[in-house]
């Protein structure tokens, strides 16, 4: 560059120091979206509870509805494969047992491990149905176990 200059130097060039590496910057946006990674799922399980509560409410929401004869809402509750099965006066017969239900103890499915949760539900007559719960757009009964 020439020409008139307000100060007797010449104009600095831009990039004078020494360069410097960005692989910190690097490794603390990884452990930063590692932690926020970590602290979403820990909100969503203090949100909406652990699989097993969720398994448990829905298990009593489907149980007490059916119960009530509200079939249209436990025919809501179940798995979209189970919708397509069955027609909501159907549901009753299918799911309903004797008395009252009482929901009772959830465990992993044997099979399919934590993704399915297997809700004991007791009834008046002293049987036991064990619901299958799995997530699918939030808890959904899908069937029976061992059937």
């Amino acid at each position: 560059m020439s020409g008139p200059f307000l100060y007797d130097d010449d104009p600095a060039p831009l990039h004078t120091g020494t360069p410097r590496s960005a692989k910190t910057w690097i490794v603390v946006g990884l452990v930063g979206i590692t932690l926020l990674a970590g602290a979403m799922v820990g909100f969503l399980y203090l949100l909406k509870g652990s699989p097993q509560e969720q398994a448990t409410q829905a298990a009593e929401v489907f149980v007490a509805s059916m119960s009530d004869g509200d079939t249209e809402t436990a025919y809501q509750m179940l798995c979209e494969d189970e919708r397509n099965r069955l027609q909501p006066d159907e549901v009753a017969g299918e799911y309903l047992g004797t008395g009252a239900g009482d929901v009772g103890e959830v465990r992993d499915d044997d099979v399919e491990g934590a993704a399915v949760q297997v809700v004991a539900v007791g009834w008046d007559d002293g049987t036991t149905t064990e619901l299958r719960v799995l997530n699918e757009d939030g808890p959904r009964v899908c069937g029976i176990a061992g059937s």
